[in-house]
């Protein structure tokens, strides 16, 4: 039977899964029925598809362990199932994390004007710039899954073998130091991909900024506000990006280190944060999305 805690977690489950759900499935639901409608979609509409296919995964993958953990824990005394659990999530996340960076790209190089011949060239080729930069990122999570296979670090993150308790405390820190190094070093070119585009995006800004003042014009104007709304959407990102790092790097160290504590259920629930917020940060920026939205609102409320 399910104690008052029990229930509250549940029902903070169900609530973050069903928020997480709606902005990812929304955005879906429009880029979709715009591809259907025009029998055709732009190269960024699909990625915002792919986008928020991969974070409803990543949600659901969140809330079915959720769920588990809570109603028939003794199902991740299987090893197989608490591994292939894991190997979902990471790549539903990872695709997540990268097609969100390539948004980032998207913006700057949209966005920014910069004179260099080798700016200038990548801009005109930005989709196969994009597309390459995928591609890596799958060779990078294959590299991933190879190295902790080949390493003897996967490391039991549910399965706590009770009579092997006093093995597992005294190789826990090596296991936990190894395998959190190798899962950070994922991140970390999407989020140098990501900073740098900030960084060239308000360098554009300035540069534009400065030469405004002889010249002021309606258009340049509007490149302006057009900078800023990308700044902050980069910034949104990657604040949100440091956090959903920080949130994995203490839910994957309390389940090491307190294995068998039911509080790290908790602690797993905030790795929807990234994909819940960031979602709505999109639909706001996106003028699309958002006078879709208010346009639904609107007839609701009839």
């Amino acid at each position: 039977m399910l104690t008052g805690l029990d229930q509250m977690y549940m029902i903070l489950v169900i609530a973050v899964c069903i928020t997480g759900m709606l902005g990812n499935v929304f955005i879906g639901l429009v880029n979709c029925s715009d591809w259907v409608k025009n029998q055709k979609t732009t190269f960024i509409n699909f990625i915002l598809l792919c986008l928020a296919a991969s974070r409803v995964s990543s949600v659901m993958v969140i809330f079915i362990d959720a769920t588990i953990l809570e109603l028939a824990p003794h199902f991740y005394y299987s090893y197989t199932l608490a591994k292939c659990s894991d190997i979902v999530w990471v790549i539903t996340d990872q695709l997540s994390t990268w097609l969100a960076t390539c948004l980032s790209i998207f913006y700057l190089f949209k966005i920014a004007h910069f004179s260099h011949p080798l700016f200038l060239w990548l801009k005109w080729r930005l989709r196969g710039v994009l597309v390459v930069f995928l591609v890596f990122s799958l060779f990078l999570l294959i590299f991933y899954f190879l190295l902790v296979e080949i390493l003897p670090i996967w490391g039991d993150i549910y399965v706590i073998p009770t009579s092997n308790l006093t093995l597992f405390s005294d190789t826990i820190n090596t296991l936990a130091f190894q395998k959190i190094i190798v899962f950070d070093v994922m991140y970390l070119v999407p989020f140098l991909v990501s900073q740098a585009s900030l960084l060239l995006l308000s360098f554009s800004l300035v540069k534009h900024s400065q030469n405004l003042v002889p010249t002021s014009t309606t258009s340049e104007d509007s490149r302006t506000k057009i900078h800023k709304k990308a700044i902050k959407m980069l910034v949104s990102f990657l604040v949100l990006f440091i956090i959903h790092i920080f949130c994995m790097q203490g839910a994957r160290w309390f389940a090491f280190l307190f294995p068998l504590n039911r509080s790290n259920r908790f602690v797993f629930l905030t790795l929807n944060i990234f994909p819940l917020t960031h979602s709505f940060i999109l639909i706001l920026g996106n003028s699309k999305l958002r006078q879709t939205v208010m346009s639904v609102l609107q007839h609701l409320k009839r």
